[in-house]
């Protein structure tokens, strides 16, 4: 059976997004919005702290995974995703 991501980090990156797409479309009454705000920082800090190269990496799969999207919104958020999280655009 073939594996449904071709890597780690893609399967990984593509998790991450999900549940952060979930976290910002929730409604207040879903989730308290104060959680919500220490959940969205805390992964802005970590995708801060990764290497230029890192950074490059996540920048390529997100770009990918921009362009196979269907759905609008959600092309948008990962479209904004760089500059939404730390990751610097520049470091591509």
């Amino acid at each position: 059976m073939p594996a449904a991501y071709p890597s780690l980090t893609r399967a990984l990156a593509e998790a991450l997004v999900d549940v952060l797409w979930f976290i910002e479309g929730c409604e207040d009454e879903q989730m308290d919005p104060d959680d919500a705000v220490k959940v969205l920082e805390g992964v802005a800090h970590v995708v801060s702290k990764l290497s230029r190269e890192q950074q490059n990496e996540f920048l390529d799969l997100l770009g990918a995974m921009a362009v196979e999207e269907a759905d609008p919104s959600r092309r948008a958020f990962l479209e904004q995703f760089p500059d939404g999280f730390g990751v610097i655009e520049d470091a591509v």
